[in-house]
């Protein structure tokens, strides 16, 4: 709001200079002459007249995309200490405006400021800067101001996206370690194709030796990486996109998510995650006293799985007809089948068939081109390993599609809370129990990552060493 300098008279003929805060000039004047006083002059103050536009909106300086949700989280549980010392909201978010930095975080906050001198509630407010507060945020505030405990909500608040960043920490650790050492071992594993097995085919070429199956393939990996090394990253990046593209549709986006809660190893960690946070939510939004049709609807958007945001729909559409939460929520916990998350499955299976068969097709522009059996015999084998490894994940995903991902442990928690009227305590007990559970997961990921990457490693060298070593063998026992 842009404050405007004045110079007026009183009722005696004094003169009066000061200073006063309108949305417009007009404003401005209405409210001095309200105090009693006959304008003689007024403008803009400089500091704000350099921030005011035509239509009385403040211009904030430029920032791109949202407030992070760390800075968020931080300006939650600072704004719940300033409510609980007492202070009044605009003071509080006056004095937070000021101690962040320069940012979209910033910004938001002097528009929420705005709104409120406006005569906007706290939560009105919020809600017309969606990038930084989401609907859970705006409607656990909402209740908060309905109920006159505003300082217990944010407190909660703090605490929830306290528990939910340290999760996403936890997660994002874990992928560290593993990522840093597989680039590690693709590196060293290019560093022998494009540098020692060539070396070894001039040698075989030479002698003129007759080259077992292993020894051709490995020779085409070289001559692939050496001259087609592009594709390792272009059909990767081509399959990325086909799976966006199906993402855009409703069936495609669930199947996807289907795939993703049952893949092997990982998708126990993201369906436990997903039900810590959605449990989490819900408990927090009920304890706030937000209505349960509400809080399974702003649950339902933050699950951010389409499987899980399906399963509250149908429990919210069960609710609204008399029922419990907890029988639905056993009944349409169930995946089932679906036809896009076959697709994914069955790619997935395909993968490696699908990069050696790129290895075939490029062979004739190589030196093996010149051997139309060795080409062949490299098409025999990706069109088997394609073939081979789609069946194989596509009955693995037959054997998954009966596994709840609801399991009765919440049903029953759930259960017990609806009967005893402590449903945000049971839920709460869930989501701590979940939140464990991904701890332990985590951790155990990490710890066995090391093994199977050294696995990995004495796998890919074994397969290179036997590969050179089995022609060598050959040419020494025909020399002696």
């Amino acid at each position: 709001m842009p404050t405007f300098q004045f110079e007026a008279m009183d009722a005696t003929g004094q003169e009066i200079r000061d200073e006063i805060e309108a949305p417009s000039e007009d404003e401005a004047q209405t409210t001095i002459r309200q105090m009693g006083y006959f304008v003689t002059k007024i403008t803009v103050k400089k500091s704000a007249a350099k921030k005011v536009t035509a239509g009385g909106k403040t211009k904030r300086p430029f920032a791109i995309g949202g407030g992070k949700p760390k800075h968020v989280t931080a300006f939650t549980r600072q704004l719940s200490i300033l409510q609980d010392a007492g202070l009044p909201i605009l003071r509080s978010l006056k004095i937070l405006e000021n101690n962040c930095k320069p940012g979209k975080l910033k910004n938001g906050l002097a528009d929420v400021c705005e709104e409120i001198e406006g005569g906007s509630t706290l939560s009105e407010a919020m809600s017309k800067s969606p990038k930084l507060f989401t609907r859970l945020y705006v409607n656990m505030i909402k209740a908060g101001e309905a109920g006159g405990a505003l300082e217990t909500i944010l407190q909660r608040l703090a605490d929830f996206m306290e528990r939910s960043e340290s999760l996403k920490r936890k997660v994002k650790g874990a992928l560290i370690y593993p990522s840093v050492v597989v680039t590690v071992a693709c590196l060293i594993l290019t560093f022998i194709m494009i540098f020692i097995v060539p070396t070894f085919e001039q040698m075989f070429e030479e002698f003129e030796l007759d080259l077992p199956a292993p020894t051709v393939l490995l020779i085409a990996l070289s001559n692939y990486i050496v001259k087609y090394g592009f594709l390792l990253i272009l059909i990767p990046v081509c399959m990325a996109i086909l799976v966006k593209l199906v993402k855009k549709f409703r069936h495609g986006r669930v199947g996807f998510d289907m795939f993703l809660i049952k893949l092997p190893i990982f998708g126990g960690l993201i369906e436990k995650n997903i039900l810590a946070r959605t449990t989490r939510t819900l408990g927090t939004l009920v304890s706030s006293g937000v209505p349960i049709l509400e809080a399974l609807a702003i649950t339902r958007e933050t699950a951010g799985n389409a499987m899980f945001e399906r399963m509250f729909m149908k429990v919210t559409d069960a609710i609204r007809e008399g029922e419990v939460i907890s029988k639905p929520l056993r009944e349409n916990s169930v995946p089932g089948f679906h036809p896009m998350a076959l697709f994914f499955w069955a790619l997935m299976g395909a993968f490696p068939g699908i990069m050696l068969m790129s290895v075939a097709a490029t062979a004739p522009y190589t030196k093996l081109g010149d051997d139309p059996q060795m080409v062949g015999m490299l098409w025999g084998i990706s069109l088997g390993g394609l073939g081979i490894g789609a069946l194989l994940a596509s009955l693995m995903y037959m054997t998954k599609i009966r596994a709840r991902v609801v399991d009765d442990l919440v049903v029953n928690m759930v259960d017990v809370g609806e009967e005893t009227g402590e449903l945000d305590t049971m839920l709460y007990k869930v989501a701590d129990t979940y939140d464990e559970e991904v701890r332990v997961l985590t951790d155990g990921l990490m710890a066995l990552m090391e093994p199977i990457m050294i696995v990995f490693l004495g796998l890919a060298v074994g397969f290179i060493v036997i590969s050179l070593f089995m022609p060598l063998v050959s040419l020494i026992t025909g020399l002696g």
